[in-house]
């Protein structure tokens, strides 16, 4: 069984959160400066995770709660108005798929379970498999509040024949790699080469003999063959 994260491992994500956060500073830039609003923003995101989850709603939610946190309530009604907006324009985005992903699932697809493993909401994620047009590769897809070693083990005992015989593939060290090689399974870490979101950052191992890193998703189906080999 191969396990795939889906936002910025198959497909762009994180550059529509950083183009509306972008907006965000512009519309309240009357009311605080930006490196400001960034700090209060991560905030706000960090005390919602638990409340509103991973995705586009919750960050929508944290931009409102923000705006009114550093204007002392004083922010118009028409700059809330835009921020819906963009969390609607965000969630009617279209796909676009990374370099390399659609040739690569379609090859491993003849000979592994390929299960999407991710976080975020439900709908939103459904919306973007959807689009992606890689549906059909896919013989499950679990989106899960959050990536754990606990959840690895589950989710490939559930799909698979256990973490150890499974290979999970994403761009979050923290989420997608570090809780895998806990479960005692394969990872390989295709980093996006943006910035990590600061609550999503970790720090790679030194060394690990089941980590691979690559810089695209083209050399994969070669790194797949060779971790799987008997």
């Amino acid at each position: 069984m191969l396990g795939f994260d889906a936002d910025d491992t198959l497909w762009q994500n994180a550059r529509f959160f950083r183009l509306t956060q972008e907006r965000f500073a512009e519309l309240m830039g009357e009311y605080v400066e930006k490196p400001h609003l960034d700090a209060r923003l991560l905030a706000a995101e960090r005390r919602n995770i638990g409340r509103y989850g991973f995705g586009v709603k919750g960050f929508t939610l944290s931009m409102i709660e923000t705006a009114i946190e550093v204007s002392e309530a004083r922010v118009d009604a028409t700059v809330i108005a835009e921020l819906l907006q963009a969390g609607r324009e965000m969630l009617a985005h279209p796909i676009e798929l990374l370099p390399h992903v659609e040739d690569t699932i379609a090859t491993l697809s003849q000979d592994h379970k390929l299960v999407l493993i991710t976080k975020g909401d439900l709908l939103d994620q459904e919306r973007k498999l959807a689009q992606s047009g890689l549906g059909p590769y896919f013989q499950a897809v679990e989106v899960v509040s959050e990536k754990t070693a606990a959840t690895y083990t589950r989710l490939f005992n559930r799909h698979g024949r256990g973490a150890t015989n499974g290979v999970m593939v994403g761009n979050s060290m923290k989420s997608d790699i570090l809780p895998m090689l806990q479960a005692g399974g394969h990872a390989v870490h295709i980093p996006d080469g943006a910035q990590p979101w600061a609550l999503d950052h970790a720090e790679p191992p030194e060394s690990h003999p089941r980590l691979t890193t690559l810089g695209s998703m083209a050399n994969l189906v070669e790194s797949i063959r060779i971790i799987t080999r008997p």
